[in-house]
């Protein structure tokens, strides 16, 4: 028997198929017209497209294989980002054992943890006994050069890439008072906004983009471009009010915070790629570059989200 929560769940992700089915249909269209000429923007978008049809496809069937499926799909978000995030960074013999512990050890043990629900230790693992044992495994090798940059290299790409990224599982442990609805309702509100403000941004950067933002840290990213996307994401978090506990007011005042600190999210992680001399984190998604560049701003708003909730209206 289908109860009302997984009816209405499907009706979401119906909602969402109708339209990527209409965005894949504008981009056949542009697509046609270009003809023998490859125009960079509409390959682009379809690339993005495509990418999204992934992506929705694989968060549903997590999604709909319940629980457990859903934190496997983001330890393996988290394990892939990680990756990627060392990948980038200098590494020596020295650093082995500590990122054998933080691969194999610390991503499951932190996704368990968040499994049970241990919001007291998963809370604190990562921040405080994780960084303490980082340097503390570093030392097996006495490898002394750049000690203090090797250690925090690891212990930054522990808290963004699974600390920040845990908290999305982690708000299906949530019990809010006055909220009937079912918890992953709270996730897909948080991403599909996030992301939409990243999607629109680029969309309304290229319509109207003429000031740029920080043009050494992020050349495409635009005032007009930041404005529009964060105002029009504010709105799609209004309109998807119920799936969450919010009034208009709330969606209103949550979404733009997430929306704001995903945008800050994607510029610190920019920096890092321009300091290492790179466009993308890697070549995982086709349209998007790596696992980190489609997470990035989700690592910063997740933690921000999952706390206003826990405090505010649990």
């Amino acid at each position: 028997m289908i109860t009302n929560n997984v009816y209405q769940t499907y009706l979401l992700f119906a909602i969402f198929a109708s339209i990527l089915v209409f965005a894949s249909s504008v981009g056949f269209i542009l697509k046609q017209r270009a003809g023998e000429r490859s125009v960079s923007v509409i390959d682009n978008l379809n690339a993005r497209i495509n990418a999204w049809w992934v992506m929705l496809i694989v968060l549903a069937a997590a999604i709909l294989l319940g629980k457990i499926a859903f934190i496997i799909l983001f330890a393996l978000i988290s394990l892939f980002a990680l990756r990627e995030f060392i990948s980038l960074l200098p590494t020596r013999r020295g650093d082995y054992f500590p990122l054998l512990i933080g691969f194999y050890f610390v991503i499951p043990y932190q996704y368990y943890l968040v499994y049970i629900d241990w919001y007291g230790l998963y809370s604190i693992f990562i921040p405080l006994y994780v960084f303490l044992l980082i340097p503390i495994a570093s030392l097996k090798q006495e490898d002394t050069t750049h000690f203090l940059e090797r250690s925090a290299k690891i212990q930054w790409g522990l808290m963004v890439c699974v600390f920040c990224i845990s908290h999305v599982p982690a708000l299906l442990n949530l019990k809010l008072s006055d909220f009937q609805g079912d918890k992953i309702w709270l996730a897909i509100w948080l991403i599909m906004v996030v992301q939409a403000s990243d999607v629109l941004q680029y969309i309304c950067g290229k319509l109207f983009g003429k000031h740029k933002v920080a043009p050494i840290l992020s050349p495409s990213k635009t005032i007009e471009g930041l404005l529009g996307g964060i105002v029009l994401a504010t709105l799609l978090g209004i309109t998807m009010k119920w799936l969450t506990p919010f009034n208009y007011w709330q969606a209103a005042g949550i979404g733009l915070t997430v929306c704001i600190f995903g945008f800050f999210g994607g510029l610190v992680m920019s920096a890092i790629k321009r300091d290492r001399g790179v466009k993308d984190w890697g070549q995982l998604i086709q349209g998007h570059g790596g696992m980190l560049d489609r997470i990035d701003s989700i690592c910063f708003s997740a933690p921000i989200f999952f706390h206003i909730l826990r405090y505010w209206w649990s």
